[in-house]
C-alpha cells in the first residue's frame, strides 16, 4: 500500500474548522489549525465518525483498487447483506442480487457464507480457552483500536479473518472451478459500509494480503441498484443464502446471537466500545464469553458510507433475517483452519509520546507543568479535542501555547 494512502479524505474547502470533529474523534486523530480540519493518520482507527459527524460534509471515505477493472477475466460482486437494509423491505434480495449481477459482474457471493465459516469456528475456539471474553475480529476499526488503546487486550482477539475476505476466498475458488480461471484472472468486488474495512484491505490484519481486488462503497451501489431497479418490476432471479444467522451479522447483536450462548455481550458505537474494554482492562466482565464489538451504531448498518438511517437499516435486517429463518441452508465444508491469523497483530504506539522511554518520561513530566498552565476547561477553540491533547501537541512540537485563546485574551486584558 502507497504510504500516503488513507482511508478517510478532507476536502478543504468545505472544512470551515468548527472543532466538530475533534470532540467526536475517539482517538484524538483530528486537529484544527489555520480554520482547516487535519487528521494524524498515525492515530486515526479509520471509524468514519468524523464522516458522519460533520455538518459540512467535509470528510469523505475513499475507496481503491488494485488493478484496473478491465484487467480482469471475470468479475464477481461479493455483497454484504447490509446492502439488502438500504432498500425497502418490498425489494427482496433476489432481485438486488439480480440487479448486481446484470451490471456486469459474472457471479454474485453472499458474505452471509463466510459469517457462517467465523460463526462455525468460534463456537469450536471458545470451549477450547480458559482466559475470555474473546473480542470478536469482524470489526477493523476495533482492532485498530486495541492496538492503539488497549494493547494488553491483543490476546483477546478471535484469531480468524473476517467474514468478508473468508467469502472472498470462497468466491474465487468456486469460479476457478468453474470458469477454469487461475485466481489472478478473477476480481472480487466488495460493497464497502466503512472507511475501515477498506483500510484492511490495503493493510491486511493478522494476514499478509487481502483477497479483495477492488471496493465500492456502499452508497454508490445502492444508486446503481436503484437506477437498474426503478420502473422496472423485480425480477427473482438470483438464488439467495438462506442463512439467518449470516444475514443477522449486519446488525449489531447478530454475530454473537449466533453462537447459541448465554455469556455473550454485544456493544456498538465507539465510545461504549471504549467504556467496556477498559472495564476488560481493569479485571471485570471475567464471566463473559464472547464480546461482540462494532465500531458504529448499530453494528455495520451503521457505517457511515452507508445511504439508510442505521435504525430503519437494523429494523430490515431483522425482518429479512427472520424471513430465512426455517429455510435449509447449505453447509460449506471449507476448513475454517485455513483463515487463521498468519500474523500477530502487535501494538502501535502513535499515543507515546517517545520511543525511548527515558525521552517519554522527560516529555510526560513537560506534559504535566504545561497543563498546570492551560485553563483546563477542554473547550477545543486551540484546535486540538482537550486540554491534555493540546500539552501534548506543545511538548512534541506541533503547537505553542500561543495557540491557546483563552490564555491569549486573558493577557490581552491584562494589558
Amino acid at each position: 500500500m502507497p504510504s500516503k494512502y488513507h482511508p478517510i479524505n478532507l476536502d478543504p474547502d468545505k472544512c470551515i474548522g468548527c472543532t466538530n470533529c475533534i470532540k467526536r474523534c475517539p482517538t484524538e486523530a483530528i486537529r484544527v489549525s489555520n480554520e482547516k480540519a487535519s487528521i494524524m493518520q498515525e492515530k486515526c482507527i479509520n471509524c468514519g465518525t468524523c464522516i458522519s459527524v460533520c455538518p459540512y460534509n467535509a470528510f469523505h471515505g475513499v475507496t481503491k483498487g488494485y488493478r484496473g477493472v478491465s484487467e480482469y477475466a471475470i468479475k464477481i460482486a461479493l455483497v454484504d447483506p447490509i446492502v439488502y437494509s438500504q432498500f425497502a423491505t418490498e425489494v427482496a434480495p433476489e432481485a438486488i442480487l439480480s440487479a448486481i449481477k446484470s451490471s456486469g459482474c459474472a457471479e454474485v457471493f453472499e458474505v452471509s457464507k463466510g459469517a457462517d465459516v467465523v460463526t462455525k469456528f468460534t463456537k469450536k475456539y471458545l470451549n477450547l480457552q480458559k482466559k475470555t471474553p474473546i473480542i470478536s475480529s469482524s470489526c477493523p476499526a476495533i482492532i485498530r483500536l486495541i492496538q492503539l488503546r488497549f494493547p494488553e487486550l491483543i490476546h483477546h482477539i478471535l484469531p480468524i479473518d473476517s467474514p468478508v475476505e473468508i467469502a472472498a476466498f470462497m468466491a474465487r475458488e468456486e469460479a476457478m472451478r468453474k470458469y477454469g480461471l487461475k485466481a489472478e484472472e478473477i476480481g472480487v468486488y466488495y460493497s464497502t459500509p466503512c472507511p475501515a474495512r477498506t483500510a484492511s484491505f490495503m493493510n491486511p490484519l493478522g494476514t499478509d494480503s487481502t483477497n479483495i481486488s477492488m471496493s465500492l462503497p456502499i452508497h454508490k451501489v445502492f444508486g446503481l441498484v436503484s437506477k437498474m431497479l426503478k420502473g422496472t418490476p423485480a425480477k427473482a432471479q438470483q438464488r439467495v443464502h438462506p442463512s439467518s444467522s449470516g444475514i443477522d451479522w449486519s446488525r449489531v447483536g447478530g454475530q454473537a446471537a449466533a453462537l447459541g450462548i448465554d455469556e455473550y455481550m454485544p456493544v456498538d458505537g465507539i465510545e461504549n466500545v471504549i467504556s467496556v474494554l477498559e472495564e476488560i482492562e481493569y479485571g471485570k466482565m471475567r464471566h463473559l464469553k464472547f464480546l461482540e464489538c462494532q465500531a458504529c451504531v448499530n453494528g455495520c448498518v451503521g457505517g457511515s458510507l452507508n445511504v439508510e438511517n442505521p435504525y430503519i437499516a437494523q429494523s430490515r435486517i431483522r425482518i429479512i433475517s427472520n424471513r430465512y429463518k426455517d429455510k435449509p441452508v447449505e453447509t460449506s465444508n471449507i476448513k475454517a483452519e485455513k483463515f487463521l491469523f498468519t500474523r500477530p497483530i502487535h501494538p502501535l504506539h502513535a499515543t507515546k509520546l517517545d520511543q525511548d522511554l527515558s525521552k517519554a518520561l522527560l516529555k510526560l513530566e513537560q506534559v504535566e507543568e504545561t497543563l498546570k498552565e492551560l485553563p483546563d476547561i477542554d473547550c477545543g477553540a486551540c484546535g486540538a479535542p482537550s486540554c491534555r491533547a493540546f500539552a501534548e501537541d506543545i511538548v512534541q512540537g506541533r503547537a505553542t501555547i500561543d495557540d491557546c485563546v483563552v490564555l491569549t485574551r486573558k493577557s490581552h486584558l491584562k494589558k
